[in-house]
């Protein structure tokens, strides 16, 4: 699913800029994508080995951000004077992909992430390519534990808690999207697709999408 839609997304292009900065080695992240064939067939450029990483954004044909610690992926970016190069080359017309962290970037904030803040990014603030929050590798179940007795109930916070707290103080939509669940944007309309997903509106009951519905906007 993931390489059919690169393909679609990047089409006939020679070749995509690779951003690994979410993870620490960033040889080995490059590597193991071609490895696992998660790089489509497509030669990726590695932005890490680009003596200017800004001139390799305004050269890029396509963009491809990887997934790790979101804190350290926008650190990073921030680091390196990308975010706006980025949001306006996308805004040109440039195929995006962003992955887990890759994907939270893409959003207003990473308010809505799952990561430990390991580093501290100057901002919250990351590339708003969308008008919405996601939160990625979504689950709206409990926690169970093993105890001599069995299985028992965990009553901490679920993902679905996490979200409504972000909403008791931020009024932005969030997608929690399921383990393998996508969208693909097209104009100012995203369509869900490899798995489903659960829309968050504040002061209002979330509502659950199935792969090929209309995640944005919402139609109900």
């Amino acid at each position: 699913m993931l390489a059919e839609q690169m393909q679609e997304l990047f089409g006939g292009i020679d070749e995509v800029l690779f951003v690994p900065y979410a993870l620490a080695d960033h040889d080995r992240y490059v590597n193991r994508l071609a490895e696992l064939g998660l790089n489509a067939g497509y030669r990726l450029r590695s932005i890490h080995r680009c003596g200017n990483p800004v001139d390799a954004v305004e050269r890029a044909q396509g963009i491809y951000v990887g997934g790790g610690n979101t804190f350290r992926l926008l650190n990073a970016l921030y680091d390196r004077d990308l975010l706006e190069v980025i949001h306006r080359r996308v805004s040109e017309g440039m195929p995006y992909l962003g992955i887990s962290a890759g994907s939270n970037v893409a959003c207003p904030t990473l308010m809505t992430t799952n990561d430990m803040p390991i580093v501290q990014p100057p901002s919250f603030e990351a590339l708003g390519l969308v008008p919405f929050q996601i939160n990625a590798h979504y689950y709206h179940g409990t926690t169970f534990v093993q105890t001599p007795a069995g299985l028992q109930e965990h009553f901490g916070e679920t993902r679905d808690t996490r979200i409504n707290e972000y909403h008791e103080v931020n009024p932005t939509p969030v997608i929690g999207l399921w383990e393998g669940a996508m969208l693909k944007l097209a104009g100012s309309t995203a369509q869900l697709l490899g798995g489903p997903a659960r829309i968050f509106r504040k002061d209002r009951e979330p509502v659950d999408l199935e792969p090929g519905g209309q995640a944005w906007p919402p139609t109900r």
